[in-house]
Order: structure tokens, then sequence, then C-alpha cells
């Protein structure tokens, strides 16, 4: 009988070593939105300085959303209240809500400061001959199936604008905002806040009155179900964090300006010990 005994105690010290092990891991859900990756290698590095290896997978948001469900995915930090409920209700039920970490965020259409005569998206429709691109009225937009491009068409279709809406990636829109920029020519394009892009650049956020744009939303983490019985620490600490536009702002530009989103957060976090320390101190796991 002993060596049944000792297969029996070997099975249950594995065990033990497998939940530990699992504790002391996660994996973050990213995009290659500017405000995702800096909150995302800011937990990584924070979480790290807990012991806990966090590793970052970069999926779009209908995958996103489905790898939190299947329990593939532990925590993704950006969920956009309300904008993102439509990928969320399929999966309701396997998906855990938690804390606002950032309060008021909005999508836009935005123009740069030094356009006149615009001020409203309705404004745009008399100007559409000087928003022309490749022969055509555009506004530069990101990828469809993002919520921000959805509700981008629904402005163009409220508002009757001769404009098609030109998508490509973040990084693509904003090389044609430099490039206008330089130039001092019109552009129009889709934009949220938070984005350091606000404090690079002075753009013009144009009125929406029909609201086909949505504003005053709320950003929140999410996590798959249970994640709280099984990582309470971590589940603690995000809960306790918060952040203002400046200090999302200031941690994006700092990425910005490294080129490189491990250095610039970890600078970020340098220059913010003491907010950052208070969110860790909410880990009341060990």
């Amino acid at each position: 009988m002993q060596p049944i005994k000792t297969a029996l105690i070997g099975a249950v010290f594995c065990s033990a070593a497998a939940q530990v092990a699992a504790a002391d891991s996660i994996t973050i859900g990213t995009n290659n939105w500017a405000e995702n990756i800096a909150v995302s290698h800011l937990w990584q590095l924070l979480l790290e300085e807990q012991g806990i290896d966090a590793t970052l997978k970069e999926v779009s948001k209908p995958l996103l959303f489905g790898g939190l469900a299947e329990g593939d995915i532990d925590v993704s930090l950006e969920f956009w209240l309300p904008s993102d409920n439509s990928y969320l209700t399929p999966y309701k039920d396997r998906i855990e809500l938690h804390g606002t970490w950032y309060d008021d965020a909005l999508d836009a259409l935005v123009v740069p400061a030094y356009i006149d005569d615009i001020d409203t998206v309705a404004d745009l429709k008399a100007h559409a001959e000087a928003f022309e691109y490749q022969g055509q009225p555009t506004i530069f937009g990101i990828e469809p199936g993002s919520a921000i491009y959805e509700e981008t068409e629904t402005a163009i279709e409220q508002y009757s604008l001769p404009f098609r809406q030109l998508s490509s990636s973040e990084t693509a829109m904003l090389a044609q905002l430099e490039e206008a920029c330089r130039r001092k020519e019109p552009i129009a394009l889709t934009l949220w806040q938070p984005h350091w892009v606000f404090a690079k650049y002075d753009l013009k956020i144009l009125d929406d009155p029909k609201g086909a744009l949505v504003s005053g939303q709320q950003v929140k983490w999410l996590a798959e179900k249970g994640f709280d019985e099984s990582h309470p620490g971590v589940a603690a600490m995000l809960d306790a964090w918060h952040m203002t536009p400046e200090q999302l702002s200031t941690l994006m530009l700092e990425i910005e300006k490294n080129g490189d989103p491990d250095q610039g957060a970890a600078q970020w976090i340098d220059d913010n010990r003491e907010l950052v320390d208070g969110w860790l101190a909410a880990d009341d796991d060990g």
C-alpha cells in the first residue's frame, strides 16, 4: 500500500503546486490602441514587481471576449461602458465586470484647431471639398468592428455627410494627422479620450448634438469568471487603480517619447511611485 500512499501524496502536492503557479501568473488580453498599450505594460511591470508573471496577449476585440469567457485570457484592462456592451452581452454570465479606473471617456470626430468655421459635426458638410483625400471627402478612422468605427458610420448617416470613412490602423491614422498638421492642411479623423495625441496637438472636438458618438463613458477592467477567488490580491490592486486624464496622458506621452512601452512605463512608475504604491497596497493577499 505504501506506493499508493506515496502516489496520492505526490498527486496532492502537484495539484497544490499547479494552483500556486496559476495564482502567480496571469494573461492580460491587449489591443494596439495607445492607452491599452500604456496601461497593459504599466500593469505588467507592476505585477512583476509583486512576483506575478504577467503575459500580454494581443487579440482583436471579438477574440478578447471569447478568450475571457473560455479562460484563455485572465484579464482585460479596457472595457468602455456603454460602447463595448455588445461584445460583453453574449458572455455576460462567464465574464466578470470590475471597477472603473477612468471616468468621462469619449469618442469624437476632431479637426485641428487651426481650421476655422468648423465647430460641429454638421459643419463638415458645407466644407467637404476641403477634406478630399484621393478625390473623396474623407474622415480617417480605425479598423472596422471597433465601436468608434460604427459610431462614425452612424454620424455620417445622421448628418448626411458626403464623406467616406477610410479605415486603417491607429498608427496610420495618426501619421496622416501628423503630416496634415505639419502642412497646416484640413483633416478630419476619429479619436477618443483618453489619448496622448490631445497633449501633442491642438485639436478641436466637434460638437455632436445628435449623439452619434458616445461620450461620458466609464473605462473598466474585465476578468474571467472566478478571478476574484483565484487571484484576490491582483483583483484588489486593480480595483484600487484609478487614473486622471493628466496621469494617463503623461503615461502615454512618456511611452511615445521613449519609443518603447516598457521603458516609458518604467519611467512613469518611477515618477509616480507614491501613486502606484497606493494601488499595490490594496493587495491584502499576502
